[in-house]
């Protein structure tokens, strides 16, 4: 079996391990992350959750009891578990991201909170809460240690050149 066979096969077998573990620890982080911020608001964990499953079944989530917080859990690891699938993509094509980790993982939190703030919530028609400096700050440093950070961490130590 040629050198270059053997490492396609290593990385390939790793792929799935790599994602699933990267995609695991940011999803339960970052949900983690949303119930302690919005605890002290009063706003309890299912209620979050039906949120999240408000953006693909509109206002009828917050009437679904557990089904949509359900939905909704559902929904926040497939969103987690394509950011690392995403970044894995990446770091293939650009090595740096596997160099760097640390900078990569900083570097994108700042990508998925864009693309989360500035695109997919705001095609979410039911919130128009303002966007206020407090709440972007919270927002971005929780999105470096939950989502960034782990991702790039975690496919760092998978996928080792």
């Amino acid at each position: 079996m040629a050198e270059a066979e053997i490492i396609e096969r290593t990385t390939t077998s790793r792929s799935l391990p790599a994602i699933l573990a990267a995609g695991l620890l940011c999803g339960v982080m970052d949900i983690s992350a949303a119930f302690l911020i919005s605890a002290p608001k009063g706003i309890s964990p299912p209620r979050i959750l039906q949120g999240i499953a408000s953006g693909l079944i509109g206002p009828a989530s917050f009437h679904g009891g557990w089904a949509t917080s359900a939905l909704g859990l559902a929904i926040h690891f497939l969103i987690a578990f394509t950011a690392a699938a995403v970044f894995y993509v990446a770091s293939r094509k650009i090595p740096v991201l596997l160099d760097r980790p640390w900078l990569a993982g900083i570097g994108y939190a700042l990508v998925v909170y864009g693309f989360m703030y500035w695109v997919v919530i705001p095609l979410d028609h039911l919130r128009s809460k303002p966007v206020t400096l407090s709440g972007t700050v919270v927002a971005i440093v929780t999105h470096i240690i939950c989502v960034g950070l782990p991702i790039s961490l975690v496919i760092h130590r998978f996928v080792r050149r």
